[in-house]
Order: C-alpha cells, then sequence, then structure tokens
C-alpha cells in the first residue's frame, strides 16, 4: 500500500517508518533539509527496542501525494488548512486521510477544505527529530482512532506494523482529555 505522510516530523516519520518497516510504500513529505537526508540515507528509525534505517520515499511537494491509498496529516495544527489546500488536488478518490494533529478540531478543518472524510485521532508517543533523517523514539506509540468506514482496515494495518491502535466511540472526547492535560503540563 502507498502512504504518504504530509509533515514529516517526529510523529510523522515515527508512524510512516513503522508502516514502512512493516513492508508498506511511504513517502516523507517535509522540509528541505530532512528530505534530502532521508533521500541520501534512508529514515533511521531509533526505538527503543530497535534501530534500523528503513527506506522510505522523501519530497517537499505534496504532489508526492498522488496515488497514496492513505494519508497521515501530521503538520503543526497552525499548518492544516494549507496542508489541506496543498494536498487537494492530488489525493486519489478512495485515499483515506487520517488526522495524527495535536488539537481537536484539526479533523473537521481538513475536511471542510478536502471534501471528504478525515478520520480523527488522538497520538500517544513521545519522538523528537534526532537530525535530519533520524526520528528518535522514546516511548509509548499507540493511536485511538474515530469510528470510519474504514477504522478497522485501519487497526489492521497499524497493528501489523507494531502500532497499538484502537477505535474509540468518543475520539473528541479523548482529543479534548489530550489537550487538557498537554494544556497542565506545560
Amino acid at each position: 500500500m502507498k502512504i504518504a505522510v504530509m509533515g514529516a516530523g517526529a510523529v510523522g516519520c515515527y508512524y510512516g517508518g513503522m508502516l514502512a518497516r512493516a513492508g508498506h510504500e511511504a513517502v516523507l513529505i517535509g522540509r528541505p533539509r530532512h528530505v534530502e537526508a532521508v533521500q541520501r540515507d534512508g529514515l533511521f528509525l531509533d526505538t527503543q527496542s530497535f534501530q534500523t534505517r528503513v527506506p522510505v520515499h522523501a519530497a517537499t511537494d505534496a504532489s508526492s501525494a498522488r496515488d497514496a491509498h492513505l494519508v497521515l496529516c501530521c503538520v503543526k495544527a497552525t499548518d492544516t488548512e494549507r496542508a489541506a489546500v496543498d494536498l487537494a488536488p492530488h489525493l486519489a478518490p478512495d485515499a483515506v486521510v487520517l488526522s495524527l494533529q495535536n488539537g481537536v478540531d484539526n479533523a473537521e478543518r481538513l475536511q471542510r477544505i478536502l471534501g471528504r472524510e478525515v478520520i480523527s485521532a488522538v497520538v500517544y508517543v513521545a519522538t523528537e527529530m534526532a537530525g535530519p533523517g533520524w526520528v528518535k523514539h522514546h516511548g509509548r506509540g499507540e493511536l485511538v482512532i474515530g469510528q470510519a468506514a474504514a477504522a478497522d482496515e485501519l487497526v489492521g494495518l497499524f497493528s501489523a506494523a507494531g502500532v497499538p491502535i484502537e477505535i474509540s466511540a468518543n475520539v473528541v472526547g479523548a482529543l479534548w482529555a489530550k489537550l487538557i492535560v498537554n494544556c497542565c503540563q506545560r
């Protein structure tokens, strides 16, 4: 399956890298310095249980999402609308879009611009970009996604890649709970 990651930062690289490691074709769409390192050396996935270089494609342009079956939107919340505008002309008609972003309304904002269902997700992972092309995983990694037509397919896909995932009937409540916790920690 072709998977595009819009926003190849720590979260996008971790999940894109895990899916690529499981045998899927992944393209990371990110900033030039990071893209150059990934094009040259692959993505270095440095997790708590393994370290490996994962072959992935990398690009700076949203057109690289063309023909992707799954698009992970991992941009900062302030970049949501721009990412949607950039992605819109390149999305396949049957592409599944999953918002892996902090905040409570990103999926709705993407959906308004894209004119299609966008699945909300709560992301519980501690990762950082340790350098260009190098994602460092410090802990956790599970996802909670909203109910959707493609939810069962996503559970199978992420589970096979070693990513714990569950479907929630109240993903909006889980997004709010995470936001409140994040605000209290600052």
